[in-house]
């Protein structure tokens, strides 16, 4: 069990992928260009190559956390983590808004 003042610490954001492309030398990782509003673009690398193409993610909406601390994957820096169900055989399954919501609105 985590205290709830470790829960706040967690900045959820909306974002809009701009761009996804694949990671060379990497089945499953993606590459994401994303809005995040006021905090500006950013990339983000995601595990989910499998489950999606490029194409089925540009404008898509989904829930990132933003101030995780940034990590280098396959030289590349990611600055964030999506948020996504676990699908089982399907893969992955995005966090999004039910409806539309800007670039950088808060998770509350």
């Amino acid at each position: 069990m985590i205290q709830y003042d470790d829960f706040a610490k967690i900045d959820l954001r909306v974002a809009k992928i701009l761009e996804a492309t694949p990671v060379e030398g990497s089945e499953k990782l993606l590459q994401l260009k994303l809005d995040v509003g006021e905090l500006g673009d950013r990339q983000i690398l995601a595990g989910i190559a499998k489950a999606y193409t490029p194409d089925q993610l540009i404008g898509r909406s989904i829930v990132i956390i933003a101030n995780l601390e940034p990590r280098k994957l396959m030289g590349l820096e990611s600055k964030g983590m999506l948020l996504a169900a676990d699908g089982g055989e399907a893969g992955p399954v995005f966090l999004s808004p039910e409806k539309e919501s800007f670039p950088g609105a808060k998770i509350k």
